[in-house]
């Protein structure tokens, strides 16, 4: 059995990214859950991980971090899960988006911080965020629009990495109610259904606050 150790399923979108993409491999894992900004985060990351950095995927004596390197590992070990798209068309679109996504609008991070159970309030964005979400928005206008892989609301048709690379933007588009397309609403709402979503979700609310992140941001 694999052994995640992530940060806390509110605050690390990292982790969630992780986190779910085990899901979607239907893989067996237990969860090593360190909460951030403590006095003993960084000694408690450090005794897993190499990087100093979650998430970090354990598999025997083989330690695996960063979402995506997690994400390529379960590829390795769960081909007939499919984590990314199975032609090499939307392979290639997929991982050019999650690594967009994984380097990426800086901008949004910072205004929006990963909360997941925070109750949606309108915040005011920077030109800079405006201008993320509006790249946002088009990769997953264009990514469902193309490809043949449309069996599904998601992405590529079906849920796969670039969904799981995602979702905690999802949820800071929800929270914070940054105006979007109909397209992207549906979108969001097709993630916000999954059973993993609200395992995910239930999990959040049982975590500790952290106070610079549950501080009122409403413009």
């Amino acid at each position: 059995m694999y052994v995640l150790v992530m940060g806390s399923k509110n605050y690390s979108s990292w982790s969630v990214r992780a986190w779910l993409a085990l899901k979607m491999a239907g893989a067996e894992f237990s969860e090593i859950v360190i909460q951030l900004d403590r006095p003993d985060t960084a000694d408690l990351i450090a005794a897993h991980s190499p990087s100093g950095l979650v998430p970090l995927l354990k598999d025997g004596k083989i330690a695996v971090w960063d979402s995506l390197a997690i994400i390529e590992y379960l590829n390795e070990r769960h081909p007939q899960a499919g984590p990314w798209p199975a032609d090499a068309a939307s392979r290639a679109r997929a991982r050019s988006i999650s690594a967009e996504m994984h380097s990426g609008f800086q901008a949004l991070r910072r205004e929006c911080p990963m909360n997941l159970r925070r109750a949606p309030a309108v915040v005011s964005l920077s030109d800079e965020a405006r201008a993320n979400v509006a790249r946002i928005e088009q990769i997953w206008t264009d990514c469902r629009a193309a490809g043949q892989e449309r069996s599904g609301p998601f992405l590529f048709g079906r849920f796969c990495a670039a969904d799981a690379v995602f979702a905690p933007v999802v949820s800071r588009f929800h929270v914070y109610k940054v105006p979007v397309s109909a397209d992207s609403r549906a979108y969001m709402d097709a993630v916000m259904a999954l059973p993993a979503w609200e395992e995910l979700a239930q999990g959040a609310r049982t975590e500790p606050a952290i106070a610079k992140y549950d501080a009122p941001t409403v413009g």
